[in-house]
């Protein structure tokens, strides 16, 4: 019996992941040029992308344009732009220097490649890390934006992804509150959502409908976690530090078996990688920007009712302050705490639909929030449903100012001087309280 927990987690990974072999699916890039240093076959390279011209009025896809890529060897190969203006070149896979050039003779009359803008592009391949090219096609000079005018957009760009990286936040601090369990395996559920969408998308279903049923995939994992494998774990009375470093594991575990089933690549979804934008005053959005805060809005708000108004959402906050007394009172602490987890997953993985489309779809996505998240919770205050949220969009609007003054290699540092200097002042968090220890 000691073994069963080990087991049950096994015979999860085994039956989530035994049908999502899928996902190894080659990629179709619609953003711009991305190159990605093996297609669909792994002996080739596959360079995919769409080529837009920008101006005063808005976006527009250029087709017809005719882009060309010459390998190590010298040996050229061509393809056309659709109407859409997506193309696709697949080319031998060689070890060494690729040169991308678009054929300006062949773009539409008043397009062409902007003053300053190169072309050819040579890249080098080595490995399976992605490459990015980006054609800039429009009249006149290429503009440059003051350190001012870039404040909106930045901060326009950093609430956006608050409020996305706050549905992660959301789910790790309910699944803290109820449990005092720091959970390291909470990013790999933000993997899930974003592969499983990918995975379903890829095979011709529509993103929207992939994305609702990874995340109601990943409900059902986050229950089948806390019931057979958390619960018995906790039933032995196993302390709170042991159960930490337990889900450390279980990270490795999942992130490992992300990387095998997709072998390393990065990925894009087939559907809005490279929407149409629009301006509202010194702002660029997008209709899929709209759809993405609303959907996590809508989560959001849902989620913060449903613990005020609700008899769930009552037992929660009662497990969350006192299990010990709540379960005097005749609530079923374990039906709460995996109640929580499943919520806790569903938010995750619908945080890793809306990343996949700004961050691409790769093994370690959530792994690279992780720290942001716990940031964001530490930050809002420990167990705080609302200073999760706050905590997100301070964090994720710190990241993305910061770039206006430091290299966007170091973003993330940002959060990392945010979380000690609250700490340092205030170390219950913003809306947390403050507890004696001790």
């Amino acid at each position: 019996m000691r073994l069963r927990p080990a087991l049950c987690l096994v015979l999860l990974v085994v039956a989530l992941f035994g049908a999502g072999s899928t996902a190894v699916a080659a990629a179709s890039t619609v953003g711009t040029a991305a190159l990605t240093a093996r297609g669909d076959d792994p002996e080739t390279v596959k360079v995919t992308g769409k080529l837009v011209n920008r101006d005063d009025t808005g976006s527009t896809p250029v087709g017809g344009g005719k882009v060309t890529v010459t390998g190590a060897s010298g040996a050229e190969y061509s393809a056309t732009s659709r109407p859409d203006g997506g193309f696709s070149v697949e080319v031998p896979f060689e070890v060494g220097p690729l040169s991308i050039e678009l054929d300006e003779r062949s773009l539409p009359d008043g397009v062409t490649l902007r003053e300053g803008g190169r072309n050819p592009i040579t890249r080098t391949v080595s490995g399976t890390l992605p490459l990015t090219v980006t054609f800039v096609l429009g009249k006149g000079d290429r503009q440059t934006m003051s350190w001012a005018d870039q404040i909106p957009q930045s901060l326009f760009n950093g609430l956006y992804f608050g409020l996305i990286i706050s549905l992660g936040a959301l789910g790790l601090s309910l699944i803290f509150a109820t449990t005092r369990l720091t959970n390291f395996a909470h990013g790999e559920m933000v993997t899930f959502g974003a592969l499983v969408t990918y995975a379903l998308n890829v095979t011709g279903i529509d993103i929207w409908l992939a994305g609702l049923l990874a995340a109601g995939l990943a409900g059902v994992f986050g229950f089948a976690q806390d019931r057979f494998f958390w619960r018995p774990i906790r039933r032995r009375g196993t302390g709170v530090l042991a159960m930490m470093i337990i889900s450390i594991g279980v990270q490795f575990i999942l992130r490992n078996v992300y990387q095998f089933f997709t072998g390393g690549r990065t990925e894009t979804y087939r559907q809005y990688t490279t929407p149409e934008g629009h301006r509202l005053g010194p702002i660029t959005y997008s209709v899929r920007d709209v759809v993405c805060v609303a959907i996590a809005l809508v989560l959001v708000v849902g989620v913060t009712i449903a613990l005020r108004r609700t008899r769930l959402g009552r037992a929660t906050r009662a497990v969350a302050d006192n299990a010990a007394l709540a379960a005097t009172t005749g609530i079923n602490v374990n039906r709460v705490i995996t109640t929580v987890w499943s919520v806790g997953a569903l938010l995750a993985a619908t945080c890793g639909l809306l990343l996949g489309f700004s961050q691409a779809v790769k093994f370690d996505l959530g792994a690279l929030q992780l720290l942001v998240m716990f940031a964001a919770i530490t930050v809002g205050g420990l167990g705080s449903v609302w200073g999760a949220v706050l905590g997100s969009l301070l964090v994720g609007t710190l990241i993305e100012m910061s770039t206006l003054v430091i290299p966007s290699e170091l973003k993330m540092a940002a959060a990392l001087f945010l979380l000690i200097g609250v700490l340092l002042v205030r170390p219950q968090g913003l809306l947390g309280r403050a507890q004696r220890i001790g």
